[in-house]
């Protein structure tokens, strides 16, 4: 007969396992960004829009 009580602790700490490595990868990911220079931004003004066709009217 299986054992079912040491299947289902197996199963539990490998998911347990994969959980806490998964977690790990988004601190480091995070902390990656957070390390990471801020852009440079600009801003840029835009086109004025020829409205000749609304002044006719």
């Amino acid at each position: 007969m299986p054992d079912y009580k040491e299947m289902y602790l197996k199963l539990f700490r490998a998911s347990e396992q994969a959980a806490s490595t998964l977690i790990a990868a988004q601190r480091e990911c995070e902390e990656m960004y957070l390390n990471q220079p801020e852009p440079i931004l600009k801003v840029i003004s835009k086109p004025q829009e020829n409205n000749k066709s609304m002044d006719k009217e």
